[in-house]
């Protein structure tokens, strides 16, 4: 019978974790596509909303732009007639209605009719018509006018309507050059064919302005999409915390799910195997001590020692787990009351006395005297003692040396310390160890068997005292494990009252 887990499991795990994967590329490679698809670098969505703008900021204007064109048709009239100046006026208006009439329809069309190339076009046609109003209003002459009268009213109504049409339409890429090159050539035929230095500068002021305005409409449409951008991204990465924080959630109802499964399978468990191991302990036991009569067999009562064992061994086993689960879970209450770390190291030290002596280990007690109470959990404290002895007891080569003692720390908090001359860990296995179910190479190789639990039942129990775990080993020389008591667990000594005579 294999015992390999069957072709499914990884099946289901790599379809889990493959539309993940998937997703992202999916993301990547459709941005990468719309970024190549697109002439200005930017996202096709992008160019949707610049000209979604562009259409908000023209229908805005169109509440205040007639005003300047019938002021302009006023003034104009002043110097070529009014017959003149309404014929401008009528079809620079008419220009205008038919850009407005552009964004209105434009705001009609769904996304996905949307064609951004066609409807830049489009717009770019609406004011190039508009422009060319402008391109007349230009090439218009006073011949009864004083000196420069009507050349500085150009000049003033040019350069305004220059600055009007970039700070109204900067949102629409090339939109100041398509609508005054009608203008620039006319200005520059004009400067051609005068002689009047005046008109000629400011002529060629108009067009020098027209290249300026057109650099700082590309400028503003530059930052307009950058803010889009960063826009986008802060709502991908507020998507992303959201679409994370609902993972998180399910991912913690599952952990306490999981969580609540693990206690009812340690429940059943201690439950279900204790029952049965207490029965194997003591029926052994009765055999091995021949209570109801002889065995008859040696073997047979060598084979009763080892079930003995075996049982033992395997109800630790489970005391070790369930105390570390319930440690784990937070469920595991410190009953704390004033102790004695010598007395309790005394104990422990007889508990394993008869262990060592059978390996003809060397056990030495190094007890500071007169040491006050500590305030902790007595079972805590002689667990923590007791494991720190059994894993040198464990580990340490016949013959060998361990040495346990209990003392003072310099910050004023007591400690218990077991030393012993085995063949020590490696620097980078501590971590290992000092994990759960974790067992260094030595630990491997040895022939006494272990769950990997002693010390990290160690260091849950020195934290729930506010405590530290100390471990460190050299191999062939041995390793010393350190638990240390904060000062503030100390009891301090009170004198005695001494009453007035």
């Amino acid at each position: 019978m294999s015992l390999a887990a069957p072709s499914s499991y990884d099946k289901t795990i790599v379809e889990r974790r493959r539309p993940q994967r998937n997703v992202e590329l999916a993301k990547v490679l459709q941005g990468a596509r719309e970024r190549l698809t697109s002439r200005r670098g930017l996202l096709p969505r992008f160019d949707r909303e610049l000209l979604i703008q562009h259409a908000l900021a023209v229908r805005m204007a169109a509440a205040t732009m007639p005003l300047p064109l019938f002021l302009t048709s006023f003034g104009l009239s002043t110097f070529v007639g009014m017959n003149t100046a309404v014929a401008w006026g009528a079809v620079a208006m008419a220009c205008y209605i038919f850009l407005f009439a552009l964004t209105k329809r434009f705001s009609e069309i769904g996304p996905t009719e949307f064609d951004s190339q066609l409807w830049r076009r489009v717009f770019l046609g609406g004011h190039a018509a508009a422009g060319l109003g402008w391109a007349v209003f230009a090439g218009l002459d006073c011949a009864d006018c004083g000196p420069l009268r009507f050349e500085v009213f150009q000049f003033s109504t040019l350069l305004l309507a220059v600055a009007l049409t970039a700070m109204v339409s900067f949102t629409l890429r090339s939109v100041v050059a398509v609508a005054f090159a009608p203008l620039v050539l006319v200005l520059a035929y004009r400067m051609i064919g005068t002689a009047d230095p005046v008109a000629m500068a400011m002529d060629a002021i108009i067009v020098g302005a027209v290249p300026f305005f057109a650099l700082v409409a590309e400028h503003l449409r530059r930052i307009a999409a950058e803010r889009l951008t960063h826009q986008a991204e802060k709502d991908e990465l507020i998507a992303e915390l959201d679409t994370a924080r609902i993972i998180s959630e399910e991912a913690r109802h599952r952990a306490e799910e999981a969580n609540l499964a693990k206690s009812r399978f340690l429940a059943t468990m201690s439950h279900e195997l204790r029952t049965p191991l207490n029965a194997i302990l003591g029926f052994s036991e009765v055999i091995s001590n021949e209570i109801l009569g002889p065995v008859g067999n040696p073997t047979y009562k060598d084979y009763v020692g080892d079930i003995h064992s075996s049982g033992q061994h395997l109800l630790n086993l489970i005391n070790e787990i369930l105390d570390l689960s319930r440690v784990e879970a937070g469920r595991y209450t410190l009953n704390e009351e004033a102790v004695e770390l010598t007395r309790l190291g005394r104990e422990c030290l007889g508990l394993v006395q008869l262990k060592a002596q059978a390996k003809e280990i060397k056990l030495q007690a190094q007890f500071e005297q007169n040491l006050p109470q500590l305030w902790a959990d007595e079972r805590s404290v002689r667990q923590i003692i007791l494991n720190l002895l059994s894993n040198a007891v464990k580990f340490t080569p016949p013959g060998g040396e361990i040495v346990i003692k209990v003392g003072w720390t310099a910050g004023g908090g007591q400690y218990v310390g077991v030393f012993d001359n085995g063949p020590g860990i490696p620097e980078e296995e501590i971590p290992i160890v000092l994990s759960s179910f974790g067992q260094g190479t030595i630990a491997i190789k040895s022939a006494e068997q272990g769950a990997g639990l002693g010390l990290p039942i160690v260091q849950a129990l020195m934290e729930m005292h506010d405590g530290e775990f100390v471990l460190t080993s050299k191999l062939r020389v041995g390793t010393q494990a350190l638990a240390i008591f904060p000062h503030a667990r100390v009891l301090e000594v009170m004198h005695a009252f001494q009453g007035e005579d």
